[in-house]
Formats: C-alpha cells, structure tokens, sequence
C-alpha cells in the first residue's frame, strides 16, 4: 500500500508487513527496522525509531495489525477477539502519553473491533475488521496532511499580506518523516514551496534529540527546499534582525482553550514571537485536538532520559555532560493560547473568536455537522 507523496517514507507497509525507519540513524544511515508484534511497535515509539504524533499513532495501529494478520489460531470468541485488541492498544497507548492522536487512533479502533465482535460469528471478522480501519487511518492522514498545507499556506500569505515571498521558522519535525506523509508544519512549508511563496524555510536544531537538524533539515535538502539551520538559541536574534514573517510549529495535544503541547523549546519560541510582533501558528490535523482537557495544565509531559542530555547525538553517542550532575528533560512543553494566531487543521483555520479566545469546541461541531 502505497500512502506517501515523495520517497521519504517513515513507514513502509503492506499487509502482513510493517517496517519503520529508524529515525535515530538519520541522517547518517537510512536503515528499516522490521516490526512483527504491538510489543515491537511499543519499543519503536518508546525509543524513537519512529516519532511524531500522527505517525506514532498510525505505527502503534499498524504494529497490532501485523501481530493480528499472522495469528495462526485464537482461542475464543469475537468478544474475546475485541477484548484482546483493546488490551494490547491500552499497551501501545503507554508508550508515548503526550500526544492525542495515539489514544485517539486507539479509542476508534476499539469501537471498530467492538462493533465487529457485535455481530460477527467468527473472530477472524473481527480482526479483519481491526486491519482495514488502521489501513484507512494511514491512507487518510496523506490527505489530511496535504489539506493542511494548503490551507495553511493560503491562510498565512492573505493575513501577512506580504507583496514578496514570505520566510518561515519551524521546530522539531513535523514532515514526512513525523507522519505518514507530506507533513503538518511542514507541509505548510512544503505548499508554500510548491505555490512560489517561500523565500526561506529556517529550521531549528531542537535539541536534544536534534529532530530539526537530523531530520527536518534532512528533509528540506531533500525536496530541495531553500532552508537554513539555526541553533535553538539562535531564534530571538532572527526574529529580531527581521528574517522571518512567521512560526509555524506542530502539536502534540491542543486543548479545549488553545493550549498546545509540542516539543520542549516552543513555548520560548512563542514568546520571542509575540515580543517581535510574530504570528506563531500551530499546525495538526483534529486528532491532536482534546476537547476534553479544558487548558494546557491537564496535558501530561513526558519526561525522557537523561542520556539525551548527557551524551552526544540525543543519548546515543558518548558522554559529554559533567558526571554526576542532575538532568531535567521534559519532551513537551505547553505553549498557551494567547500567544497562539491559528490553528491550522485539515479542515480549515481556527481562529480567535475574541482577542485572546478560541472558540475550537465550535469549530469542530461546525465542521462535524453538530448542531
């Protein structure tokens, strides 16, 4: 199954098979690592083989698929079929808390497994049930992508009201390689490219795990892109020397209010923003959204190794850190909504129905046909 636009591909599938690029490796190597079980796919996203929030989401559902198309046998019934598809997607869940789409895909896939148990009489049904809905959650989030790019790219050009190209500064990866294909922020960048509108796409190292400079750099040289890598610390003194017209970032969970979690360093990014006049716009499809946390303070922070700190090359090389000092590494930070322009979706631009307030739970009922 063929889901991606270009030969960047994080994930490769077809059924009964399932390998994922080791993202650790880019971009020195390029290697694949087969994955055969959910437990395989768990150590994936817990290691960051794969990472990004759509792409976590698609390789847990994918990795469960794999496990489930080679059962030789299952002793039991389709409700027990169902029962053991929630149970191992409750595990997948655990390996990455932050981002929304994981839990999202599984709360889906769950009703899908229990719709199917509801009425099959064998539990092959059910599972056959399970694979297909994952397989469509891989093809859609390419065309989800794709819409968010376009809307992106159009909404930011008519609201800079720029009369030349604009340039961009994005954080961490939020590309092919963070999705299943073209990108979030990303493919913003990426439609922009494509329309003739972008005079520069600037990229940040995002330490520590140096996603913007091992991978985001390596996929602007790829599409070849004009971009520049900046050190993390370099973004104050960009915007202030009038380089950049816009931020465009991911996310990993955006709350009721706003409130978005993204990678650790955007929150900095979004103050210098707002200090230099700068719209900060946040792209993700409406799985990131969680309409159930009502602010920012209800979204867990995942708090990762210290190695990644400690050693070279995100905690995979040697140590460079002073031994036995203390390390505090959370993965996300929360940026609040005032500091927010837009929210950037799939199925167009959310933006503040007051001065500091988006009305999000509206915009979905609206586009969800809720009355």
């Amino acid at each position: 199954m063929a889901a991606q636009s270009n030969s960047l591909q994080s994930i490769r599938y077809k059924r009964g098979s399932l390998e994922l690029l080791d993202q650790r490796r880019l971009p020195l190597e390029t290697v694949y690592l087969e994955i055969h079980a959910a437990t395989d796919g768990w150590e994936a996203i817990k290691d960051m083989v794969v990472r990004g929030a759509p792409a976590i989401a698609i390789a847990a559902a994918l990795s469960l698929a794999v496990e489930v198309s080679t059962l030789d046998s299952f002793n039991g019934s389709p409700n027990d079929a169902a029962s053991f598809l929630s149970k191992k997607l409750d595990y997948l869940v655990s390996s990455r808390p932050t981002a929304v789409n994981l839990s999202d895909a599984a709360t889906k896939l769950k009703e899908i497994s229990l719709t199917a148990a509801s009425s099959a009489s064998e539990t092959k049904v059910v599972f056959q049930a399970y694979i297909e809905a994952a397989e469509i959650m891989l093809e859609d989030d390419v065309a989800s992508n794709k819409a968010i790019g376009s809307y992106g790219a159009s909404f930011i050009v008519q609201h800079l009201k720029e009369s030349k190209k604009v340039s961009v500064l994005t954080h961490c990866n939020t590309g092919s390689l963070a999705t299943a294909g073209y990108g979030t922020a990303l493919g913003v960048i990426r439609s922009l490219h494509a329309d003739g509108l972008l005079e520069t796409a600037y990229c940040t190292e995002t330490r520590p795990f140096n996603q913007g400079s091992r991978l985001t750099a390596f996929e602007l040289v790829h599409d070849k892109i004009p971009a520049t890598l900046i050190a993390d610390s370099a973004a104050a003194a960009l915007m202030n020397a009038g380089r950049i017209n816009a931020v465009i970032v991911g996310a990993d969970r955006v709350a009721a209010n706003g409130d978005t979690a993204n990678k650790i360093g955007t929150y900095s990014l979004a103050l210098v923003a707002k200090h230099h006049n700068i719209p900060l716009y946040v792209a993700a499809p409406l799985t990131s959204i969680d309409l159930l946390l009502t602010s920012g303070q209800d979204i867990v922070i995942e708090e990762r190794s210290s190695k990644e700190l400690l050693n070279s090359r995100g905690g995979l090389g040697e140590q460079v850190a002073a031994s036995g000092i203390s390390v505090w590494n959370p993965a996300f930070d929360v940026t609040p909504a005032n500091l927010i322009s837009g929210v950037i979706t799939e199925k167009g631009v959310i933006t503040k129905s007051k001065p500091d307030a988006f009305d999000i739970k509206g915009f979905v009922e609206k586009i969800s046909g809720v009355p």
